[in-house]
C-alpha cells in the first residue's frame, strides 16, 4: 500500500478528511452584483477565503474522452457575477465557452493560466476532451479555483509565491493524498517552471499538479474498490486513464 495512507492514519485513501463540499452558498463574500467575480482567495474586508476542500470531480465509467458535452444550466443560487462573467465570454450565445474564452475569463481577474492548465480543468470538470464547458461546469471551475487558491496560500508559509516539496506534501495530505518521496520529487521536477532548479511550484502549476494527482487517483480508485492500493486495469482502461492528462 505504499503511496497511500494506511488505514486509520487519518487520511483515508483517495479522500479528504472532510467530504468534498458543494459550491459555497449564495451568502459567500462576493462583490456587488454587476461587477466582476472577486479575485481568487480574496474577500471584501477580509483576508483569504476560508479554506475548503475543492469540490469533487465528475466520475463515471471509462469511455471516449471525446464524447459530447451535455447542455447544462447554472446551479440554483449561483452568484450573479459568475453568471454575468460566463455570459460575457459566451459571445455567440451557444451556452458554451471554449478553452481560449475560459483562459481569457480567468486571466481577466486572476493571474495568468497556461492553456494546458485550462485544458486540464475542462477535462476534469466535463470528463471529455471537447474543450468546451457550460454554465454548470464553469461554476464548478470558478469555485474550485477559489479553494485551490486558499490551499496554496495556506501552505505557502514563507509567502514566496511558490510551494516547495515539503509544502506540497502537506498540501496533498490536507486533501487526502499521500504520495511517496519518489513521486513527490517527480511532481516537483515536472511542475517546476525552472526545470527543477528552484525545486518549487508556482500557483498555476500547483493547480495542474494537484489536479493531476487528484484526477489520476480518483480514476484509479474506480478500479481499486477494496482500497488496497493495487488494481487490475486493461490496456484500454490504462490508456484512457493516463492519456488525457498527458495531452491536456
Amino acid at each position: 500500500m505504499a503511496g497511500y495512507p494506511p488505514p486509520g492514519s487519518g487520511y483515508p485513501y483517495g479522500a479528504p478528511p472532510n467530504p468534498y463540499g458543494a459550491a459555497p452558498p449564495p451568502s459567500a463574500p462576493y462583490g456587488p452584483a454587476g461587477g466582476k467575480p472577486p479575485k481568487e482567495g480574496k474577500g471584501q474586508g477580509a483576508g483569504y477565503y476560508q479554506y475548503q476542500t475543492p469540490p469533487p470531480l465528475p466520475t463515471g465509467p471509462y469511455g471516449s474522452p471525446f464524447a459530447g458535452l451535455v447542455q447544462s444550466a447554472f446551479p440554483p443560487g449561483t452568484d450573479p457575477n459568475v453568471v454575468a462573467c460566463f455570459q460575457a465570454a459566451d459571445r455567440d450565445g451557444s451556452g458554451f465557452i471554449d478553452d481560449k474564452e475560459l483562459q481569457q475569463v480567468l486571466s481577466s481577474y486572476n493571474q495568468s493560466f497556461s492553456i494546458r492548465t485550462v485544458h486540464l480543468l475542462m477535462y476534469l470538470f466535463t470528463n471529455t476532451n471537447v474543450r468546451k464547458i457550460g454554465p454548470k461546469e464553469f461554476t464548478s471551475v470558478f469555485y474550485s479555483l477559489q479553494n485551490w487558491r486558499a490551499i496554496f496560500e495556506r501552505f505557502d508559509r514563507d509567502r514566496s509565491s511558490k510551494i516547495d516539496a515539503s509544502e506540497l506534501r502537506e498540501a496533498l495530505l490536507s486533501i487526502g493524498f499521500a504520495v511517496s518521496p519518489v513521486v513527490l520529487d517527480l511532481l516537483v521536477s515536472k511542475f517546476d517552471k525552472s526545470g527543477g532548479k528552484n525545486k518549487a511550484i508556482e500557483y498555476d502549476n500547483f493547480i495542474e499538479c494537484c489536479l493531476t494527482v487528484k484526477g489520476l487517483t480518483e480514476k484509479f480508485k474506480e478500479k481499486d474498490t477494496m482500497y488496497t492500493g493495487s488494481a487490475t486495469l486493461t490496456y484500454e482502461s490504462f490508456m484512457l486513464t493516463v492519456l488525457p492528462f498527458l495531452v491536456a
